[in-house]
């Protein structure tokens, strides 16, 4: 089921989703990131109040408390930023089926693989390397294209056919989760 425009947050920025490939691609003009195993995350912050949504526009703020605090820290005073929430086993590893379950919501953090505005500034019209510098952080992105919501041909994920993930999902209906 996916919410029609006027039913999405105001201000909400739809995240900008990898397209799926056999393998990374190869040369200079790619960035690689982890692909953490997690719900993905926007979050926004205006002065000290901060809102989480889901990848389609649903409020996730009231679960994960740790994220909020966080973010409701940073000097900026307002920005929007896209990443994982993720929750790690004793092991440090992610683990999916503690967020899913919601057995530690209260310890969930966030990986910010992206920043789309800093202080009213909309970075999504730089290439991605300049809003990288600003936010240090597998996905894998052209360098020089520009962060825009939907698919993009221009980020490709590619999936370890060995990882938990993907033994998880091949085995379990995914189609309605909201994961990216």
């Amino acid at each position: 089921m996916s919410l029609r425009p006027s039913t999405l947050p105001t201000g909400f920025i739809a995240p900008c989703l990898p397209t799926n490939a056999p393998q990374p691609p190869s040369g200079p003009g790619w960035l690689h990131e982890i692909k953490f195993d997690g719900f993905r995350v926007i979050a926004r912050k205006e002065g000290k109040r901060v809102r989480l949504y889901s990848r389609p526009g649903n409020d996730l703020t009231y679960r994960f408390p740790l994220i909020v605090e966080a973010l409701a820290g940073l000097r900026s005073q307002s920005c929007i930023i896209d990443g994982e929430a993720v929750a790690c086993g004793d092991d440090g590893i992610p683990s999916f089926d503690r967020i899913r379950y919601r057995r530690h919501d209260a310890s969930v953090f966030v990986y910010a693989f992206d920043l789309i505005e800093l202080d009213g500034e909309d970075l999504r019209r730089d290439p991605l390397a300049v809003s990288k510098a600003t936010l240090e952080g597998i996905v894998s992105k052209r360098r020089d294209s520009f962060y825009s919501s939907g698919r993009s041909p221009h980020w490709i994920k590619s999936k370890n056919p060995n990882a938990p993930a993907v033994k998880r999902e091949a085995e379990e209906d995914w189609g309605s989760q909201e994961r990216g």
